[in-house]
């Protein structure tokens, strides 16, 4: 333990090149046709099932945490159990391969939310942040629903209310009380205008996408006409036309 605790950046990069063999490894599951037929929607579907496999290691682990350590929840300035830096440490992997999967790819101009979302997730409570991961598993699973075409299934029905609920409860609420904790504390925390700066910015992110989110799945009348899907854009033909998906967190980012 001392080993791992002694060299986070080199935990940090294992599990980065973990989350990339896991990568791979999704590449051998079958994925729906209409997204085969797509080169972004089969590379987007590689990218979200990595995304799931993450937000439901990281969602449960970050609960899990605070429910063994409730220290960890009245504490966020400075206490933290070996279990929580390793939770950190994995998430940070991860985010490290998906910004390099979405950089490389050439994808960074469709995806400029899921890199500000790695960037923002840790600047302040990053356990309790992380609760956010616990939504990602049903907002990515809307996504995949929706890059193969099954926004009438049962399934998307399902699942899109479970969203609101776990959009609600983890990730409304764990932002909520993120900046009710920098602001009580204000006066003392360290840095404490730049991690106040930074939970702003990241609750605007996250109310614009709610509202888009309650407008796309529960008003469907008021996006007639407009030919796009929330989270995805049709493929147009061209080379200079390649469709852009965006992801507003986070989370999850």
């Amino acid at each position: 333990m001392k080993v791992l605790h002694d060299h986070p950046g080199a935990v940090v990069l294992v599990v980065s090149l973990l989350f990339r063999v896991v990568h791979r490894l999704l590449q051998r599951l079958p994925v729906p046709k209409v997204v085969r037929m797509d080169e972004f929607r089969a590379w987007k579907w590689k990218n979200l099932s990595v995304s799931l496999v993450h937000s439901t290691l990281t969602g449960a682990w970050a609960l899990s945490c605070v429910l063994i350590w409730p220290e960890t929840l009245h504490n966020l300035h400075s206490y933290y159990t070996f279990a929580s830096y390793m939770l950190v440490c994995v998430s940070t992997g991860y985010f490290v391969q998906d910004a390099g999967d979405i950089i490389l790819s050439g994808h960074a101009r469709g995806s400029w939310e899921f890199l500000i979302h790695h960037v923002l997730v840790y600047v302040s409570g990053a356990v309790v942040a992380l609760f956010v991961e616990l939504n990602s598993i049903t907002l990515h699973t809307r996504l995949m629903l929706k890059l193969a075409e099954e926004q009438a299934s049962a399934a998307y029905r399902v699942n899109k209310l479970l969203n609101l609920f776990t959009y609600v409860g983890f990730r409304l609420i764990a932002q909520a009380y993120l900046t009710w904790y920098i602001v009580r504390n204000y006066s003392w925390l360290d840095h404490a205008g730049f991690f106040l700066a930074c939970m702003v910015a990241m609750n605007t992110m996250i109310l614009i996408y709610f509202y888009r989110l309650l407008r796309a799945d529960f008003c469907p009348r008021a996006r007639r006409g407009s030919g796009a899907l929330n989270g995805t854009h049709k493929p147009t033909s061209g080379h200079h036309h390649r469709p852009q998906m965006t992801q507003k967190f986070l989370n999850e980012n």
